[in-house]
């Protein structure tokens, strides 16, 4: 018998309900972006995107149903975010998750945003174990062993900035919009590598660390402005992308190597990195890996992964009752 999961995502600027049948087949998916909106202030105001997703909630559920042809007599179960992520964000779909929960008598299944962007990867073709999950994103930098479904274990991270925050950080200093990731990754490909900038946090370790980098960023860029310089905004941005992809997939790659590991997923809103995707890509083929990275529309926050996580997750009898809360930071577990 077929499982249904109406999903819904809110942990930051995007409201999204998603119907995903059997872990793997997306019926629909509505995203509602509030990025024009945070493009004037620079970024996302928590209090801004809470109210939005208070206005958008009920509208983007309904929509969700009617292009699925569906209606809550035939969903099987609820997943929702319940963090981590910003906390009034998360509320709101918490909240929508619970009242519907209640109300059509369905089983509520608790999802971890970074489990969602991992299980992304199931809506491009069944994930196979055991695995490397590399999740990149605006909060998060982790390298995570998956032995089996549900199995997280982390082994290594970011001690500081997660790398989407230190894109956005670089971006504010070259004088780059909102959003600051996918126009550095952009101008990155116009220019060329002729920054000396450091190769951050090169140890043996699994973590990640990229203050350091980001520091070096704005160090030269005062630097060059004190001298009567121009900055070359091509050439630092593919100097500082340079950097980032040459750590991520050194590591990346050691980490299959220790873990015998064959099967490697990429996961996380920076997963669409152009050059990252592009270097593991060569790197995988050349050592066999099994490399997986989600469609562009997937890579980004959405339900459709929240619902393919949250499928696995009913399987194996996660649930929740109408206590459950949102949580701002949480371990992937």
């Amino acid at each position: 018998m077929d499982t249904y999961i109406l999903a819904i995502e809110s942990s930051c600027d995007e409201t999204s309900v998603s119907i995903i049948k059997n872990g793997s087949v997306e019926i629909s998916t509505v995203v509602l972006s509030q990025m024009d909106t945070h493009a004037n202030y620079g970024g996302v105001v928590p209090e801004i995107a809470s109210r939005m997703h208070i206005e958008n909630i009920t509208m983007v559920l309904e929509e969700c149903l009617t292009k699925a042809n569906m209606t809550m007599d035939d969903i099987t179960a609820i997943a929702v975010t319940y963090g981590p992520g910003l906390i009034g964000s998360l509320l709101i779909g918490v909240m929508a998750a619970k009242t519907l929960a209640y109300i059509y008598n369905k089983p509520l299944v608790p999802v971890h945003h970074i489990a969602g962007h991992i299980y992304a990867n199931n809506l491009v073709k069944e994930m196979q174990f055991p695995l490397i999950a590399l999740v990149v994103s605006g909060g998060h930098t982790e390298l995570v062993y998956m032995k089996d479904n549900y199995s997280f274990e982390f082994i290594g991270g970011t001690l500081d900035d997660a790398v989407g925050e230190a894109y956005d950080k670089v971006a504010r200093v070259i004088g780059v919009s909102y959003p600051g990731g996918p126009n550095v990754d952009r101008l990155a490909y116009e220019g060329n590598d002729t920054y000396n900038l450091p190769l951050p946090l090169d140890d043996d370790s699994f973590n990640f660390s990229f203050s350091g980098l980001k520091s070096a960023v704005i160090n030269l860029a005062h630097n060059e402005q004190q001298r009567g310089n121009e900055i070359n905004k091509e050439d630092l941005a593919c100097s500082f992308e340079n950097r980032v992809v040459d750590i991520l997939t050194k590591k990346t790659m050691r980490a299959l190597q220790k873990y015998n590991v064959k099967n490697l997923v990429v996961a996380g809103g920076v997963s669409a990195n152009r050059m990252l995707r592009e270097k593991l890509t060569i790197l995988c083929e050349k050592e066999s890996i099994n490399l997986t990275i989600p469609e562009i529309k997937y890579c980004t926050d959405n339900a459709a992964m929240i619902g393919a996580a949250g499928y696995f997750a009913y399987k194996l009898g996660r649930r929740a009752d109408l206590t459950l809360n949102a949580k701002a930071t949480d371990q992937l577990k």
